[in-house]
């Protein structure tokens, strides 16, 4: 998978705007995994399924027909033929999606599927495991973060412009919940690969991120 670009980096990093403005600038595919995971958090909650039932699990994936539809700046995620980009991001999918990503059936499942989308052609694949797991051979990796302060305002931001009646403590406590999660989970938890680049987003803004990734892509490749 050398033609992957592999960015991670928890909630509030910048990872998907980042992402998808490298992918444009790069005309490269976009994969945004963490739409996925909330798809498949989608299907369980509807099937009503619990967590804890594996075989149920297992057949949901399985049966999972998820796609991406390119449509403005970011393309429409659709399960079968039903558009879920508005569903999949309500914050009740938040925690839903970290609890279904540390099931080991659905790991699977979706680490396979993002692997065979990559191997379609060039991609910038953002997530949570993409350099570690997902991608481990790929040529670049990055991981994004940024102070928790930042992170929350962002997050807060972003959910007030949804019209959403919320307060910035609330937030704080969400994000803080999921990075728990997410870092302490046994199967491919949130943390940098090895040989990846740390961009600290901190008191950078997009375009400054976005630069820094394509300057050392092209050095790599002088």
């Amino acid at each position: 998978m050398k033609h992957v670009i592999a960015i991670d980096g928890p909630t509030g990093s910048g990872k998907s705007t980042v992402s998808r403005l490298v992918a444009k600038r790069l005309n490269y595919g976009y994969l945004d995994t963490g739409a996925m995971y909330r798809a498949v958090a989608l299907a369980i909650k509807r099937a009503g399924a619990g967590l804890q039932d594996e075989a149920a699990i297992a057949t949901i994936c399985n049966g999972l027909d998820i796609r991406f539809v390119p449509r403005g700046e970011a393309p429409r995620v659709y399960l079968g033929d039903e558009d879920v980009s508005a569903a999949i991001r309500e914050p009740s999918m938040d925690m839903l999606a970290s609890d279904a990503s540390a099931l080991e059936v659905v790991r699977k499942a979706m680490t396979g599927l993002q692997r065979k989308i990559a191997s379609q052609g060039p991609l910038v694949a953002e997530g949570r495991d993409m350099g570690t797991v997902v991608f481990p051979d790929a040529r670049h990796k990055f991981y994004l973060d940024a102070s928790l302060e930042v992170r929350v305002d962002r997050r807060f931001k972003e959910r007030q412009s949804k019209g959403e009646h919320i307060t910035r403590d609330e937030v704080e406590e969400d994000l803080i919940k999921r990075d728990q999660q997410d870092m302490n989970r046994s199967l491919a938890p949130l943390k940098p690969a090895e040989d990846a680049s740390i961009i600290d987003t901190t008191e950078l803004t997009l375009g400054q991120v976005v630069e820094a990734i394509l300057k050392e892509i092209k050095n790599a490749k002088d």
